[in-house]
């Protein structure tokens, strides 16, 4: 039985590298014909644009590995039941789940790398991809700017930005409020705030310091001063969670948490899926053997065209739920991880047919 799993095991690793193989290059391609313009247009090194394009592939391939495993595996065991492989394999007194064991050992394989990239390597890759689009194909016109900011950034300090510019690194209508206990002591108001580095720079400054009995007033039409937060303090990208090793992102969410960060439920989405994605490559893997064992009249189309279909809804499923908790009051563990029991359910009702 070693020769009949090494041969299945091989096939199913194979296969999965060949899929990566055949459409990262592809998604490289219609990245850079959407935007050499600009790449060429700003002068953008040569060294900048290679280490985008890791970061791309890295980015993408931990994004949609489980998808090119589903569709792979599909392609390979319908070959196999077309051959009539797997009807000598079960003729020969093999059981389903003994057969079924070397997809299993496969998908352990995978599911490990994936976590690993997940954990420690896709962090990376997505701060450099996302920071190269920031720094040279992104204007500050059209970057989103993020509104209403509302943040407590230490215990006796809270601030208020209406809206803030990542580029520009600009925000207006800037308030400051200092607390000793539950009392009010001073409040700073401007009209912008620039981060200049080490300072920031208030426009048309006000600072009124309450007093026992008379209030003291300060304005200046420009003032330089030094506060105890940064712009990532400020207005964190959305992305930011995306760009954090797991150690440093349950951090930041105890941090954001404490500060009352509306995009927690984001973060938390970001936080579930490293460990939702692995745990999908075994139930991929379960429904795409089920579906791709059988001999059917229409050949391996039908299993593909089958399999295809699945494969969008399952990643219909975790975008519109992922969205529902980032959005809303929706919990992230559960927009998360409903998308594996639901297909979890799928995949245990399509073993029970296959097998009998």
């Amino acid at each position: 039985m070693k020769i009949l799993d090494w041969y299945i095991l091989k096939r199913y690793l194979l296969t999965f590298l060949m899929m990566l193989l055949l459409f990262i290059p592809i998604g490289i391609t219609i990245n850079l014909a959407e935007k050499i313009g600009k790449i060429l247009e700003r002068n953008v090194p040569f060294g900048a644009v290679a280490q985008y394009y890791l970061d791309f592939t890295i980015y993408f391939a931990n994004l949609l590995y489980p998808i090119f495993l589903f569709i792979s595996v599909i392609w390979f065991t319908s070959k196999l039941a077309n051959n009539t492989e797997i009807v000598a394999f079960l003729s020969s007194g093999v059981s389903f789940w003994r057969f079924l064991r070397p997809y299993m050992i496969g998908a352990t394989i995978i599911a490990s790398l994936a976590l690993v990239m997940g954990l420690y390597l896709a962090p990376e890759a997505s701060k450099g991809f996302n920071e190269f689009k920031y720094k040279y194909l992104k204007n500050s016109s059209n970057v989103t700017k993020t509104t209403n900011i509302y943040r407590q950034i230490n215990d006796n300090d809270y601030i208020y930005v209406s809206n803030f510019n990542p580029v520009t690194k600009r925000g207006t209508n800037f308030t400051l409020e200092h607390f000793v206990g539950n009392k009010l002591t001073y409040k700073i108001t401007a009209n912008s705030i620039i981060d200049n580095d080490s300072t920031y720079r208030l426009i048309n400054y006000t600072k009124r310091t309450f007093g026992p009995e008379n209030d003291l007033i300060e304005n200046s039409s420009r003032k330089d001063i030094e506060f105890d937060f940064d712009t990532d303090d400020l207005t964190p990208e959305e992305y930011i969670a995306e760009t954090l090793q797991y150690g440093d992102l349950i951090k930041f969410i105890e941090k954001e948490k404490r500060r009352g960060s509306s995009n927690i439920g984001r973060y938390e989405v970001v936080k579930y899926k490293k460990w939702s994605l692995p745990v999908s490559v075994f139930v991929l893997t379960i429904i795409a053997v089920s579906v791709s064992s059988i001999k059917r009249r229409g050949g391996m189309g039908i299993n593909l065209a089958f399999g295809i279909t699945i494969a969008m809804v399952f990643v219909f499923f975790d975008k519109v739920f992922g969205v529902m908790a980032a959005q809303s009051s929706f919990s992230p563990i559960v927009a998360v991880w409903l998308p594996n029991i639901v297909f979890g359910i799928l995949a245990a009702y399509l073993l029970y047919n296959a097998k009998r």
